[in-house]
């Protein structure tokens, strides 16, 4: 494994002050080194030291004055200091935002993804809202659109959110051509106590016929919603921007 993967797996596994070894050697090798130093300030962040995270966004700024990653950052650490670490991770593991319990989360690929330049600031364990328009589910850092829900997913999501139900999203991996989150369920309501937020389609109970056919009506159904969910559809991201300006 080479150096740069292990700083990218301490990270992963919230091995924060080995992540400040590797990506200070990393830095040693290669002065030039952005995404080193990118990957410093944020372990400093998270381990309680601002002011070494500040200036290593700074000494990012001097190599790329306009780079997203530590701009955002170093805005956020100037207006809310220690915010940075509790907005994106808690607590010293990172792991530990993924534990997977079954009904309750979910690993979700994203759809319509943000421009690669907004994609690519983002950080495993940084956490996202999940916002409703119509018949979607918008995945925003802040007030920036990231992405949509895929449709099966957001349908059954909205139904638990509008009543009550509530679920906190974490980025897992990113690239330019691909964001993961994963979605946690934190609070159910009791009219849906019994009933799991995600399945998959093995676990839905499907309605034989006296043939042992699935029923058609649960065809028809998925055809009329995917009808009702395309009428008058606008793309997500000109959505969101339309939701913005209202």
């Amino acid at each position: 494994m080479t150096l740069k993967n292990q700083a990218i797996q301490t990270a992963l596994e919230g091995n924060w002050q080995e992540a400040v070894a590797i990506n200070k050697s990393l830095i040693k090798d290669d002065p030039s080194d952005i995404d080193a130093f990118n990957r410093l300030a944020f372990a400093y962040a998270i381990i309680g030291k601002p002011k070494d995270a500040k200036s290593a966004y700074q000494k990012v700024l001097e190599l790329d004055p306009l780079n997203p990653i530590a701009l955002r950052n170093l805005k956020k650490l100037k207006d809310k200091g220690l915010d940075l670490a509790k907005s994106s991770t808690t607590g010293g593991c990172i792991n530990n935002k993924f534990l997977e319990e079954p009904g309750k989360t979910k690993v979700v690929e994203l759809v319509n993804i943000a421009q690669p330049t907004i994609v690519e600031a983002l950080r495993t364990g940084q956490s996202l809202d999940l916002s409703i328009k119509r018949l979607k589910i918008f995945a925003l850092e802040g007030t920036q659109y990231i992405g949509v829900l895929p449709d099966d997913i957001a349908r059954r999501l909205i139904k638990f959110i509008k009543n009550g139900c509530k679920y906190e999203a974490y980025v897992k991996s990113s690239n330019q051509h691909k964001v993961t989150i994963f979605i946690k369920e934190i609070k159910k309501t009791s009219r849906y106590k019994d009933q799991p937020s995600f399945t998959t389609l093995t676990d839905s109970p499907l309605a034989l016929d006296k043939s042992g056919k699935i029923k058609a009506h649960f065809e028809h159904q998925r055809i009329k919603d995917a009808e009702n969910e395309d009428e008058n559809e606008e793309t997500p991201a000109e959505d969101y921007v339309e939701e913005v300006r209202e």
